[in-house]
């Protein structure tokens, strides 16, 4: 048996924030929790929204103390806040950072019994679905707003651990381009590389089947053709990768992931690497390590990156070609190529266990040994 779990309503377009307050007047909502970060409200993108809810006369309360990779003491802090706040919703404006944060205060307000945060990690059944949820990206990349799990760092163990829960997805996604259209380059290509590796783990992880093959390939292709021009800052590249990553999050949330996000954890939990960037880096040399488990799938995979004549190419020449197409689109959006300036070798055990212990490494088309992930850290050296 498979199960399918997408948002109740989405919304996609530019404009399509006006359409938050009928969403919450219909669920007769009163008070407003705004979870976003402060850049976003520094750079008034948060104020997009903000202004919408002060037109329909919706009264809120802005919380922003969430950082780029949200720790325990945010979860913490957000919890006391929206009690403080007495809300009785979230409105999440923000990348995956100020979605996780939502997801996890939304979980613990509607199920106290884990207001130990550690306690959510893995597939954990909550009784109770998370207070109501909008979700408002301004990345094209983590598709959070259409997942049902979100990522927590333990600054105290320098790991992230990943929780897994149905009751975590926001009721509403609200995927408006304009919200990502300050997005700077850098930010435009980790988060956009982000979603390929969604959309590419989740096509080969264990758990895929028709319906999320489906996803996968489409975001794919989408990414593919539209990530480029995002970084450039061209409006119809923005909108193309507003939807590509969405569509990829519908799909892995509900079939998994695999090594290149469990290795990618603790770069960020130990160095403080942008999650998107991280995962960049690890895709093409995880994609070589898993390609004789993945059958004919990365003649799929290069065919929807615009590579031609994969019908007539050997598996081995389909499965380089694959990994080369990901390879020049990230150097295209100017990713770094290596782990030379992030990892010391003195942390590889470290890292290596982390990324054993992770949630996503169980998903992976091929089981790694820990001297495999290891090996794997070296590579990129």
């Amino acid at each position: 048996m498979n199960r399918f779990v997408l948002n109740e309503t989405s919304y996609h377009g530019y404009g399509a924030i006006e359409a938050i307050p009928a969403e919450i007047k219909k669920r007769k909502l009163k008070k407003v929790f705004v979870c976003s970060d402060p850049d976003l409200v520094k750079f008034k993108v948060t104020d997009k929204v903000l202004k919408v809810l002060d037109k329909a006369k919706i009264e809120y309360t802005l919380f922003s103390k969430v950082q780029a990779n949200p720790t325990i003491e945010n979860v913490k802090d957000g919890v006391a806040e929206f009690k403080k706040a007495k809300a009785d919703c979230i409105v999440a404006i923000g990348g995956g950072s100020a979605m996780d944060t939502a997801k996890a205060v939304g979980i613990i307000i509607a199920n106290p019994k884990y207001a130990d945060v550690r306690s959510l990690e893995g597939a954990v059944d909550t009784e109770n679905p998370s207070v109501p949820i909008i979700a408002v990206p301004t990345t094209a990349g983590t598709a959070a707003e259409v997942t049902i799990n979100y990522v927590i760092t333990d600054k105290e163990k320098n790991r992230k651990f990943v929780c897994v829960d149905p009751h975590d997805i926001p009721v509403v996604a609200v995927v408006d381009s304009d919200m990502m259209s300050s997005m700077p380059k850098g930010l435009t290509a980790s988060t956009g590389m982000d979603a390929l590796t969604h959309a590419i783990e989740g096509y080969i992880t264990k758990g895929a089947w028709e319906l999320s093959d489906m996803f996968h390939l489409k975001a794919i292709e989408l990414i593919s053709k539209h990530l480029r021009s995002a970084v450039n800052g061209e409006k119809e590249g923005r909108e193309g990768m507003a939807l590509g990553q969405y569509v990829a999050g519908m799909g892995f949330s509900n079939v998994g992931l695999g090594i290149v996000h469990s290795m990618a954890h603790p770069l960020g939990a130990l160095y403080n690497t942008p999650h998107g960037v991280a995962n960049a880096i690890l895709l093409p040399t995880v994609m070589e390590y898993n390609a004789p488990a993945t059958g004919e799938k990365y003649r799929d995979i290069a065919r929807a990156m615009g590579v031609s004549g994969v019908d007539a190419m050997s598996t081995e020449e389909y499965r380089k070609a694959a990994v080369d197409a990901v390879k020049q689109l990230s150097r295209d959006v100017g990713i770094p190529a290596d782990l030379k300036d992030i990892v010391k070798r003195e942390d590889l055990d470290f890292l290596a266990q982390s990324a054993m212990d992770d949630a996503c490494r169980p998903g992976n088309p091929k089981d790694p040994t820990k001297a495999d992930i290891i090996a794997l850290y070296e590579a990129l050296l």
